[in-house]
């Protein structure tokens, strides 16, 4: 049995769904059991519980070869490093009390830092507390940027028609698909073949300047003029808050994109094929990207 919390989320998803296509015995954590029916219709077993919640997650653990540790987000609260805190240290009573002998974890770059990172501070101290437990066999993804952030422009997109953002527009940067970290994830969940604690890089499949991203998405979305802004941070994070995200995350945000810009957090391996993941740009926009655009579009 293996078990993956946030299940119907960006990563845990297509990790179910890969481990089901790899006939793996899964149970699948969420919130919503209407959420998760899809998955267990494909085969998953559906378990709803709460990440915060030591005992529900130690019942969830029970009998698990090896488990999919990630940090659920709540983009409106307002202390996301304790709630964050209140998760792992749940986390740490069901593994242990559980007796699971493999985890692989989502964390990011820069989880190797204790300060200046935002919300990854929240995954560093994940990555402590989880490879203190003995016996434990820990492997934690150390994931860039997410590709799936670009979701949060639309708003600011379809209302002030450009696309913002906190970087400058020529600067080459890393990003990656969820949907690859979820598959990458699931092999290494279903292969066991880690021990102690070790950590690895995903890069995604190059590293592109915003400039290109704007040319990508105004292709997709029948925009080809579209055009990039970088944003100063005192824009950016009233701006974020007005879309709906509490002002905690927002300067938590904040936080983590002046440690980008400084270098501070970078990654810590060079690009190479393990560390490189399919999808691209392109393939993420015109599949995953525009489809979710062009449906607010025609829904507004």
């Amino acid at each position: 049995m293996i078990v993956i919390t946030g299940a119907t989320g960006n990563t845990g998803k297509p990790a179910v769904e890969a481990l089901l296509a790899a006939n793996q015995k899964v149970r699948a954590i969420g919130r919503n059991a209407e959420h998760l029916a899809p998955l267990a219709q494909k085969g998953a077993e559906p378990f709803v519980g709460q990440a915060n919640d030591a005992a529900a997650m130690t019942k969830a653990f029970q009998g698990a070869e090896s488990v999919y540790l990630l940090l659920p987000s709540n983009p409106k609260s307002d202390d996301v490093l304790g709630d964050e805190a209140k998760i792992t240290d749940a986390y740490v009573e069901a593994v242990t009390k559980s007796g699971v002998k493999h985890v692989v974890l989502l964390s990011s770059i820069g989880a190797e830092l204790t300060e200046k990172t935002g919300p990854v501070l929240g995954l560093h101290n994940l990555e402590e507390k989880i490879k203190a437990i003995a016996g434990l066999n820990v492997h934690s993804v150390r994931a860039v940027g997410f590709m799936d952030n670009l979701f949060m422009s639309i708003a600011p997109l379809r209302k002030m028609g450009f696309l913002p953002g906190p970087a400058p527009s020529d600067v080459p940067a890393p990003m990656v698909a969820t949907r690859d970290i979820g598959a990458y994830a699931a092999r290494r969940l279903a292969a066991r073949d880690f021990t102690g604690f070790s950590t690895h890089e995903l890069h995604g499949q190059r590293d592109v300047t915003m400039k290109e991203v704007t040319a990508v998405v105004g292709n997709a979305i029948g925009k080809p003029g579209l055009s990039y802004m970088q944003v100063p941070y005192m824009m950016l994070e009233p701006a974020l808050v007005q879309s709906g995200m509490s002002k905690n995350l927002a300067g938590l945000l904040t936080e983590l994109w002046k440690s980008l810009a400084a270098g501070t957090v970078k990654p810590l391996e060079p690009r190479n094929a393990a560390n490189t993941t399919p999808t691209s740009i392109e393939t993420f926009v015109s599949e995953v990207f525009a489809p979710a655009y062009l449906a607010q579009a025609a829904g507004a």
